[in-house]
């Protein structure tokens, strides 16, 4: 007869997103068990679990120097972060699946459990853009491959989860941090307390401001948040509730011009005179106050220094107990989440003399448009700041209305003593509602090429003294109105889903199942649904009673005009696993799994939807399936850890991007194709007396395996997928003294899916040193880039042009902080 395995359910149970356990792997010590409730199955350990899954506790996150999310995520093996752009709007992907357009497709970020936003992709809103590494973070796990596809919904490829502190551990602390070569101002604090046996809080937030890691002329970040929870515990359970308030404005780093010599397959890239391509963007404190338009088509006058604005309201609970044998958990959060992202985007780059030739004619004239020289002729334009240049420059102005996010994971489970072994089931339902409200402008300006946050806008004047520009604008358009949109949409998701795992001594054997319906309804504005419709109209924008030449080119939405969106999908995940313990410190496991990622606002504006009825043209549209499986080992004693997976995963896709064309033009593209990756991750850490090294490497061949629009692109290696990207954090740790650095490297990857030019392979080494002066005060040093090298992040052309000149992004300069800390 089968048994009740009664097991009290226990709060400071380590368990992973899988619903499988996940000792925390700290690596430079034995794997200790962390406060980790998902109020999933019971605790189990690692070497029982046949998943991958990693922890990285705050303490080492703040030794590798991190300074955004996107870093913070950088030495987690398997996963490729991209973050160039700067806080926010990070680019991350894992295992070799592809990141063929922006943001984190197919993976989910969570925070204390529950997705930060539903799709990982929204642009301009990808999910770390809402959420800050502050001293509130416990430790951040993942878990990756196939099993996280079954226990969240829209990501297959795993789950990121950001751990909060709870008040278990009494005290705090309050730290103030200075860019030394930067300007950066930061205050962090954060406090615990137990009220009584059965209740505590946790409160903390911090304050920023200051100009950040480049040279802009202004203070580019400003603002912070705040967190708290209180945690009620039963003798059966526990309740937590918590809220967050955040407010930050930072820039997004766009690309900018810079050299490419040598050839495709072994380029040189550098600077251009008077623009670092390490310290230097084209924003500037001398271009603030600029045109846009907003959902009624009224001229609005907004402040490029705004960036990125991320604003967060959230409440939530989480709560577990158990009856009787059985486990019962409840996850609830509710998030007004609505903000702003302002880009300034190079599009082009050619000499000042042929920008006047082209818009104004011959005899032409050139001119500063703003900053202390505006109305100035600019006499000698090959001489133009050094470099003789000009950059046609979009403005796109993002105003995110409404993510709002509500979200409810609702689990039940039970395990059974049978047969000698203990039989675990869960059942559980989650139900999630996502806004996606969006307004987008875009305008297109003349920029002069000049860093220090010195650049100006240029004003075209031709031969016979019309003005070719306004203010510097050349039209208040961009990509012929396809790119000016409005978005209001409602994505809702409903998804049973179960699992069973029998650990019977050395053998642990588990299933799960997972079945996601999902309705999206709204509405469309632009002119990119087709249809007649009408994006571009000659408009006053000034007001002044004459239309000039620029304003013969105004982007509207054809507000007569929306398009429709009411289509339903649904598709079926799984996931099945085995895992051997051979031994007290070593297992072995294998699993296969399916699961898919709704292809959400990508596919809108796109021939997969009927603008007129807002239904899928094919039902498989809705969505992309991946297919993956994994053979891994596990080792693990007290002075050392290693873990080694080797994985395999083919993806279909349905996404769009703005790339460049054979010309050198960007253009907007649909993409519709499938890729197969496969690979080897590896993980490890060893300590012996005061040294410590945690290591990290993940081997991956990808290839593209389908492209229905581009087949030329079938067998070429999907762009930026390096071959291998590594982590190290090699460390002395005495009473009084930390000394270390982390060290973070990819070879050569491709720029674009031509696979033409190549991006050279960097490793970026991150310096840390650490003094404990006394109990409660610490002083730490941290420099990023300590030897100032030059990693190139991406370039928008496929291959070096004959102008020499490309457009990318590059990983910030060398940049040093020095923190103070007292704890109470």
């Amino acid at each position: 007869m089968a048994q009740i395995a009664r097991e009290t359910p226990k709060e400071n149970v380590a368990t992973s997103v899988s619903g499988e356990a996940a000792t925390p792997s700290a690596p430079i010590k034995k794997p200790a068990e962390e406060a980790f409730s998902t109020g999933v199955a019971k605790g189990r350990d690692r070497l029982d679990s046949a998943t991958s899954t990693s922890a990285l506790k705050a303490s080492e996150i703040e030794k590798s120097g991190a300074r955004s999310l996107g870093e913070a995520l950088r030495n987690i093996p398997g996963i490729r972060v991209e973050y160039a752009g700067g806080e926010g709007l990070a680019n991350i992907s894992i295992r070799g699946l592809p990141l063929a357009a922006t943001g984190s497709k197919y993976l989910q970020l969570q925070e204390d459990g529950m997705p930060v936003l539903e799709f990982g992709d929204f642009q301009p809103s990808s999910p770390d853009t809402f959420i800050r590494f502050d001293r509130n973070v416990a430790q951040i796990e993942a878990i990756r491959g196939g099993s996280a596809s079954t226990f969240a919904s829209n990501s297959p490829g795993g789950v990121i989860n950001l751990l909060s502190k709870t008040g278990d551990v009494e005290g705090g602390s309050v730290q103030t941090t200075l860019g030394l070569n930067y300007g950066e101002h930061r205050i962090d604090a954060d406090y615990g307390h137990k009220l009584s046996d059965t209740l505590r809080f946790h409160i903390g937030g911090f304050y920023r401001q200051g100009e950040g890691p480049r040279n802009v002329g202004y203070d580019a970040y400003k603002g912070g948040q705040i967190k708290l929870n209180v945690t009620k515990t039963f003798a059966n359970g526990y309740v937590r509730v918590y809220g967050k308030y955040l407010d930050d404005t930072t820039p997004n780093y766009q690309g900018i011009p810079f050299v490419a010599s040598g050839s495709n397959a072994s380029p040189s890239f550098s600077s251009l005179p008077n623009l670092n391509i390490k310290t230097d963007s084209l924003l500037s404190r001398n271009n603030n106050e600029y045109v846009t338009f907003d959902g009624a088509n009224a001229v609005k006058y907004k402040d490029l220094h705004d960036g990125q604005q991320a604003v967060v309201k959230s409440v939530g609970f989480d709560s577990q107990f158990d009856f009787g044998g059985w486990t019962v958990s409840e996850k609830f959060r509710f998030a007004d989440i609505s903000g702003n992202t302002i880009w300034n985007s190079a599009l082009a780059v050619l000499p000042a003399s042929t920008f006047a030739l082209v818009y104004g004619g011959p005899g032409s004239s050139l001119s500063y448009a703003t900053g202390p020289q505006a109305g100035q002729v600019i006499a000698n334009p090959a001489a133009l700041n050094g470099n003789g240049l000009m950059s046609a420059v979009g403005l796109l102005d993002m105003k995110t209305n409404s993510l709002k996010n509500v979200a409810n994971d609702l689990r039940v489970n039970r395990v059974w003593a049978i047969g000698g072994g203990n039989l675990t089931a869960t059942v559980g339902f989650y139900k999630s509602s996502q806004d996606f409200n969006l307004d987008l402008s875009t305008v297109s300006v003349l920029s002069d090429v000049r860093g220090g946050g010195n650049a100006a806008l240029v004003n075209i004047t031709g031969a016979d003294g019309v003005p070719i520009t306004q203010d510097g604008y050349t039209s208040f358009d961009f990509f012929s109105g396809r790119y000016r949109r409005q978005y209001d949409v409602n994505y809702r998701v409903d998804a049973p889903y179960g699992s069973i795992n029998y650990h019977i001594g050395k053998l642990a054997l588990g299933g799960s199942v997972r079945y996601d319906m999902g309705k999206v309804n709204g509405t469309l504005l632009g002119a990119g649904l087709g249809g007649g419709r009408v994006g571009v109209v000659p408009f006053d924008v000034n007001g002044d009673g004459q239309i000039s030449i620029a304003e013969q080119q105004v982007d509207v939405l054809p507000l007569d005009s929306p398009g429709k969106v009411d289509y339903h999908y649904h598709y079926l995940s799984y996931s099945v696993g085995a895992n051997f313990r051979i031994a007290e410190p070593l297992a072995a496991f294998a699993r296969i799994s399916r699961g898919a990622r709704a292809a959400a606002e990508r596919i809108l504006f796109t021939p997969a939807i009927s603008a007129v009825t807002g239904k899928l043209g094919d039902p498989a549209s809705g969505f992309d399936v991946v297919k993956q499986s994994e053979l891994g080992m596990k080792f693990r004693q007290s002075n050392l850890t290693v873990n080694i997976t080797a994985f395999s995963a083919t993806t279909t896709e349905r996404n769009s991007q703005i790339s460049t064309g054979p010309d050198g033009a960007p253009r907007l593209e649909n993409i519709v194709r499938g890729y197969r990756a496969k690979g080897v991750e590896v993980e490890a850490g060893i300590r012996r007396g005061v040294f410590g090294l945690a290591v990290g490497g993940t081997y991956t061949s990808a290839k593209i395996t389908s492209d229905v629009l581009h087949p030329e692109l079938v067998g070429n290696k999907p762009r930026h997928q390096a071959s291998f990207i590594f982590e190290a954090t090699p460390q002395v740790e005495t009473k009084y003294v930390t000394v270390g650095a982390n060290f973070i490297g990819t070879t050569s990857s491709y720029a674009q899916d031509v696979n033409q030019l190549k991006l050279p392979g960097y490793t970026l080494v991150n310096a840390f040193f650490q003094v404990r002066a006394t109990d409660r005060v610490q002083v730490m040093l941290n420099a990023n880039n300590l030897f100032n090298t030059l990693a190139i992040a991406e370039v928008n052309e496929g291959a070096i042009p004959a102008s020499g000149i490309v457009i990318g992004r590059a990983y910030a300069g060398r940049t040093v902080s020095a923190t103070a800390r007292y704890s109470f």
